[in-house]
């Protein structure tokens, strides 16, 4: 074959790349690819279901909603996504975080990137996640769709305060448990300590997280702050129920003894205005003294 020749997927990609870009001068990309997954929750709150994603099993089991149609391709892991199998589905925009910009070149080899940056050291995720709802809706043509989002999503959070408002005011932890001895508290500049202030609520926590979690600190401490509510966000390994159900240091914490510990469904702590929505509603329950949690929460006592 002569050295110019050009095969048929490289000319199908070439094809793919002069719609796409097409398409995003018009504003209206229809062949999405999701890398992170805040953007993935974004693109799916505004309308637009990818034609790839990443991690896909695990998003419908950690994230759950919104859904994921099963039309959508899973490219594999996060952080080392099937690069030939996005090619293949040619995307006209790929859909990343600041947390891939380091692989921006390798998609761009493919097709145009959108970055998004929800997550920032010592900064609240909340209103990023508005600015990335209304910037992505813009690259898309769907200005419309992001503004009802980020409305929407206010109003809901505001109706919950307004739920609450009569709740008894407790600090609260919202942690995850790795093990049986330790847990990653979430803290103000996560996305779930920015709702919980929203929702008038004091965080617990007043350690550094750094926007995720914590590192791991001894269950022991959440006896500092013995008033507390305590609000585990799932997944929890089995294993570590089992050690729960006997163990004497657990037993002992004060809102062990007291009932005001609750297992909450999983939600995506990396995630932008649908989770911080889904964490809201799941948190209402139990903040508002009822043990009970949807969505395959349940209360510990």
């Amino acid at each position: 074959m002569h050295r110019h020749a050009i095969t048929r997927r490289a000319a199908l990609a070439l094809a793919g790349m002069a719609f796409g870009n097409a398409a995003l001068a018009r504003g209206t990309a229809q062949r999405i690819a999701a890398i992170d997954w805040a953007t993935l929750e974004t693109a799916l709150a505004l309308g637009m279901i990818p034609v790839a994603a990443t991690e896909l099993i695990q998003f419908r089991r950690q994230v759950i909603v919104p859904a994921v149609p099963d039309s959508v391709t899973d490219l594999g892991l996060r952080g080392t996504p099937n690069f030939e199998l996005l090619r293949i589905v040619q995307p006209d925009l790929i859909l990343i975080s600041n947390f891939y910009e380091h692989m921006r070149p390798l998609y761009e080899r493919i097709a145009p990137v959108f970055s998004a940056t929800v997550f920032r050291h010592g900064e609240p995720p909340y209103p990023r996640a508005e600015q990335v709802t209304a910037a992505l809706g813009e690259r898309l043509g769907l200005t419309d769709e992001a503004r009802n989002v980020v409305d929407g999503t206010r109003r809901e959070l505001a109706a919950i305060r307004e739920r609450l408002s009569g709740a008894e005011r407790r600090p609260v932890f919202v942690v995850s448990l790795g093990d049986a001895r330790h847990f990653r508290a979430f803290g103000d500049d996560s996305l779930f300590g920015n709702v919980l202030g929203m929702l008038g609520f004091a965080n617990a926590w007043e350690g550094a997280s750094s926007y995720s979690a914590a590192a791991p600190v001894g269950i022991e401490a959440l006896a500092r702050v013995p008033e507390a509510r305590l609000v585990v966000v799932e997944p929890t390994p089995p294993e570590v129920r089992r050690v729960l159900a006997t163990s004497a240091l657990w037993r002992a914490l004060p809102m062990v003894r007291e009932k005001r510990v609750t297992f909450m469904a999983p939600v995506n702590h990396f995630g932008a205005l649908p989770s911080a929505r889904r964490f809201a509603q799941l948190l209402a329950a139990p903040l508002n003294g009822d043990g009970s949690v949807s969505d395959g929460g349940r209360s510990h006592g």
